[in-house]
């Protein structure tokens, strides 16, 4: 066998496995359920979007 020929064959069974493999993650993925966001109320908010929220309430009673 010439070298292009086995280094096309290697080749071309290197990207089959790569897409079985591929295809088994999405599956085990898949298998996971539905995806469900995150409670908004348990989502930490930073410091300085809640100071900026005080000072907008303020400015908007005065």
């Amino acid at each position: 066998m010439d070298r292009s020929k086995v280094i096309a064959i290697v080749t071309g069974a290197f990207s089959i496995v790569l897409a079985l493999g591929y295809l088994l993650l999405v599956t085990l993925l898949d298998f996971r359920g539905e995806m469900v966001p995150a409670p908004q109320s348990q989502l930490p908010v930073s410091l300085h979007i809640q100071q900026l929220a005080t000072a907008a309430l303020t400015l908007l009673v005065h």
